[in-house]
């Protein structure tokens, strides 16, 4: 896939936000409903019927949850189009899907919503108190016994830069290697809350939610923070620790040099 738009299309570029639980993650799948054909369909109504595709910054898994995941959507050329009508039009006909679009703009030329982003960014959202959760179900890893953030803190500092993350990766990822470079991983406290935002360019698969799985160990005292650095460095998944479920991920924004989205 080339980055520039092939000829007779009109790229457009949306901000989106979904509830990730119903689906089975963004990308279309032989079986089960995904964010990617909704949004596709929903589109399709401005075209009157005529295919509509669409490509992401990020994959994200079923369960997983986006408040500012970015696409471009490649329209044929003479679909009349405005900014209000690609969001307000796009986002009625994905009622009652718990996916909104935030923004839509026309997209540079040029840019690709995967490969002209340049991070990625995610936020990780843990409830650390007895208690079960009520409203926040669905949307938070509980967590009862309290968590040391500072031992999780030091831990996190090892897999800081550039480093080889298969201890880190999912099986069935795809990705050609494991080499990425994570330019920020803080652990913070707000009250009940614990978050866990992680920034780069690009992630492998269940990345996140395997360092956190393995964070909570060391938060937990289970782990010295110094055994992630261990676990890196054995380049093998079996030597890290379990994956968080995904309930706490949340794709929070996309990054771009040239940001379609500003006036």
């Amino acid at each position: 896939m080339t980055d520039a738009a092939p000829p007779g299309i009109s790229r457009w570029a949306i901000r989106i936000e979904f509830d990730g639980r119903p689906y089975v993650g963004w990308q279309r799948q032989k079986s089960g409903l995904s964010v990617q054909q909704l949004i596709e369909e929903a589109a399709e109504h401005l075209t009157q019927g005529r295919k509509v595709s669409s490509v992401t910054a990020g994959r994200t898994d079923s369960g997983v949850h986006a408040a500012g995941l970015v696409a471009h959507l490649d329209f044929p050329d003479d679909a009349p189009l405005s900014r209000k009508a690609v969001r307000d039009a796009i986002g009625y006909h994905l009622k009652p899907h718990p996916i909104s679009i935030l923004e839509a703009a026309p997209a540079p030329e040029g840019w690709n919503a995967r490969f002209s982003a340049t991070w990625r960014r995610y936020r990780y959202t843990i409830l650390n108190r007895p208690a079960r959760p009520a409203m926040q179900e669905g949307f938070v890893w509980h967590i009862r016994a309290p968590l040391d953030i500072e031992a999780m803190q030091e831990g996190a500092n090892h897999l800081l830069g550039g480093h080889d993350f298969t201890s880190f990766r999912a099986a069935a990822c795809q990705a050609r290697d494991a080499l990425r470079t994570l330019d920020e991983l803080t652990i913070t406290r707000s009250g009940e809350y614990v978050y866990v935002d992680v920034q780069a360019r690009s992630f492998l698969h269940h990345q996140v939610r395997n360092m956190v799985g393995t964070l909570a160990l060391v938060g937990h005292h289970q782990w010295h923070p110094d055994r992630v650095k261990e676990a890196l460095e054995a380049r093998d998944r079996c030597k890290a620790g379990p994956t968080a479920p995904p309930d706490g991920l949340c794709l929070m924004d996309v990054g771009y040099p040239d940001n379609p989205f500003q006036p």
